[in-house]
C-alpha cells in the first residue's frame, strides 16, 4: 500500500499526524492495527518475532491474550514461526488452513462482489495497493493496514471517525471476527492462537464502540 507518514506497531511511539496530535485511545487502536497488519502480511521477520516478544499485556482477557501471544513468541524461533504461519496460509501445495480474505468468508469463493466493494472503496478514498502487491485487497492484513492509515491520516488527511466506522462496518464488521476466532482455534495454530485471541476480541471491541459512537 502507498502511504506517507509515520507508522507505529510496537505499542509505545506517539502517533502524530501533521498537526493533529492523536488521543491516547486512538494510538492504542492504531497500533493494534498495525501490529496485525504486520503479523498476518507475511512469515515473522527477525524484526517481527522481536516486536511480538516485547509486548507487554497488562490486565482482562485482551492483555491476557497479548502477554501469551509474547510468551510464545520469546519461545520460538523465526524458522518455527515461518513454518507455523505457512501451515496456516500457504499449505504444502494445497492452500493453507485459512484463508483469510473477506470474498472467501462471505461468498465462499475468492475474487467476489466483496472484494470489488472494497476496491470501489478504495478508490474512493484514493487509497492505490504498493507495485508489486500480490495479494487481493480483501486480505485480512491489508485491511489492517488502511485502518491504521484512517486512524492515523498518513495519506495526508485528518483521521475521521466516520470515514473510520464507515469502512469497518463494511469491510470488517461482516466477517474479521470469525477469521481471528478461526485462527484461534486452528489445528496449524501455536504462536498464533492467542493472536487469534488477540484479534477476535479487539475486533469486538472496536464494533462495540462504533456502536456507542452512532448511537
Amino acid at each position: 500500500m502507498e502511504q506517507n507518514g509515520p507508522e507505529t506497531v510496537d505499542g509505545v511511539q506517539s502517533v502524530v499526524t501533521g498537526q493533529v496530535v492523536l488521543p491516547e485511545e486512538d494510538q492504542l487502536r492504531a497500533q493494534f492495527y498495525g501490529l496485525f497488519a504486520r503479523l498476518l502480511a507475511a512469515p515473522m521477520s527477525a524484526e517481527t518475532i522481536q516486536i511480538a516478544r516485547e509486548l507487554d499485556g497488562g490486565e482482562g482477557e485482551l492483555g491476557e491474550a497479548i502477554s501469551t501471544f509474547a510468551t510464545l513468541a520469546q519461545r520460538s524461533t523465526e524458522n518455527a514461526a515461518s513454518e507455523e504461519f505457512t501451515l496456516l496460509f500457504y499449505g504444502n501445495g494445497s492452500g493453507g488452513e485459512l484463508l483469510p480474505y473477506a470474498s472467501h468468508y462471505l461468498t465462499g469463493f475468492l475474487y467476489e462482489r466483496p472484494l470489488a466493494d472494497l476496491r470501489r472503496t478504495l478508490s474512493e478514498i484514493g487509497i492505490a495497493p504498493a507495485d508489486g502487491m500480490t495479494e487481493p485487497e480483501d486480505h485480512i492484513a491489508f485491511l489492517c493496514e488502511v485502518m491504521h492509515g484512517l486512524i492515523t491520516g498518513v495519506w495526508d488527511a485528518s483521521p475521521e471517525a466516520a470515514c473510520q466506522r464507515t469502512f469497518f462496518e463494511t469491510h470488517m464488521a461482516p466477517w474479521a471476527g470469525r477469521f481471528f476466532a478461526d485462527l484461534e482455534k486452528a489445528e496449524s495454530a501455536a504462536l498464533y492462537m492467542p493472536l487469534g485471541t488477540m484479534g477476535r476480541l479487539f475486533m469486538a471491541i472496536e464494533a462495540e464502540a462504533f456502536v456507542m459512537a452512532g448511537e
